[in-house]
């Protein structure tokens, strides 16, 4: 009697974890599944295989990181991005993918409207945010002074993964602000396919 307890209450805890994890993965907002172990390593595009373990890992989350996946159109830095977003989710990472360009898009409209704060308040809540193809159009002065509000509020305390086809070294001109590249760049680990 006392084992068949233990069992539907372990396959409980289960279920509650699985419906936790889902709503990680609905609320995060992916683009597309993704999955780390679905990555092809025979294509060649500079994947390293030993530094997305260690990004699957998701320590660079804890220790308040940024990674920067970065290439020309088509290596897949969306998908290796939502892959450890998917990773992180499974861990109970609350995290937020974006399009880079619509979330700074929906941020001044929220800064026009007056909402931009509880907009940002949902951001901060996240302990992974993916930025995905930052600077594939370049940020009007607003989006820049958004985008430097996201990198200082997260500084060294939350993790931001950006994917980009400019590479790093060019964003500096980018972000436009001094203080701001510097932090963003502080903490960071670069894959470049």
């Amino acid at each position: 009697y006392e084992i068949s307890e233990c069992l539907v209450g372990s396959e409980m805890c289960i279920r509650d974890s699985n419906v936790s994890i889902e709503r990680l993965i609905r609320s995060a907002n992916f683009r597309y599944k993704a999955y780390m172990e679905k990555i092809d390593y025979t294509i060649k595009r500079n994947l390293d295989r030993n530094q997305l373990e260690r990004l699957a890992s998701l320590d660079f989350i804890k220790d308040g990181q940024n990674v920067f996946i970065t290439g020309s159109s088509g290596t897949g830095k969306s998908y290796i991005a939502s892959a450890i977003g998917y990773e992180a989710c499974k861990n109970g990472v609350r995290t937020l993918y974006s399009n880079a360009s619509k979330l700074m898009g929906q941020l001044k409209m929220a800064k026009k409207k007056g909402t931009i704060e509880s907009e940002m308040k949902k951001i901060e809540k996240c302990s992974l945010l993916i930025l995905d193809d930052l600077f594939l159009i370049g940020p009007d002065v607003r989006e820049r002074s958004i985008l430097m509000e996201i990198i200082e509020d997260r500084h060294g305390l939350k993790s931001i993964i950006i994917t980009s086809q400019l590479p790093v070294e060019s964003w500096y001109d980018a972000i436009g602000d001094p203080v701001s590249y510097t932090h963003l760049r502080a903490h960071e680990t670069l894959a470049n396919l």
